[in-house]
């Protein structure tokens, strides 16, 4: 535990006195349950987006329905208004999102199965965002490499914002 990324995010975010919160679609929550794994998480950890469905998204987080329809829920400008929208509604300092498609079904040739978006907000310093395409894997091991992505977003975002405080 103490060599892993959720442990290194939690202690530094400690450290710089920062706050984190997460919006999840395809994780389904994953990105929150390995940071709150961490004893002491709650230091930290304000809260977590669980937004599986494009009304969640909408209702949860202010993702303007009309960007979902047209870009689709799996895109750059939905993952960038999510970890937006999260920050904007919660006291974090640092949100992360995460929005693809684990299948095994639901892809198409634009989008295939194992296309993952990912964006990481800082309260007033701009947005990260990152496209993966994991592949065909197996559902779990796309969930699972998303949210490997999303600790790592989330390793520099720490960083950068401990260098600025």
């Amino acid at each position: 535990m103490e060599n892993s990324k959720e442990f290194t995010i939690i202690v530094k975010a400690k450290h710089a006195s920062l706050r984190i919160t997460s919006a999840e679609s395809c994780t389904g929550g994953l990105v929150s349950a390995a940071l709150t794994d961490v004893p002491g998480a709650s230091e930290v950890f304000d809260r977590g987006f669980v937004t599986y469905s494009n009304e969640a998204k909408t209702d949860l987080l202010g993702v303007p329905a009309r960007l979902i329809a047209a870009h689709g829920a799996v895109s750059a400008e939905v993952a960038r208004a999510m970890a937006e929208g999260a920050l904007a509604h919660s006291l974090a300092d640092i949100a992360v999102s995460v929005t693809g498609i684990a299948g095994p079904g639901g892809g198409s040739a634009e989008k295939p199965v194992g296309l993952v978006h990912f964006a990481c907000a800082r309260r007033g310093g701009g947005v990260v965002h990152a496209e993966r395409r994991f592949g065909p894997l197996p559902r779990a091991a796309i969930r699972a490499a998303a949210v490997e992505q999303a600790l790592d977003l989330l390793i520099e975002a720490v960083d950068a914002m401990s260098v600025t405080r």
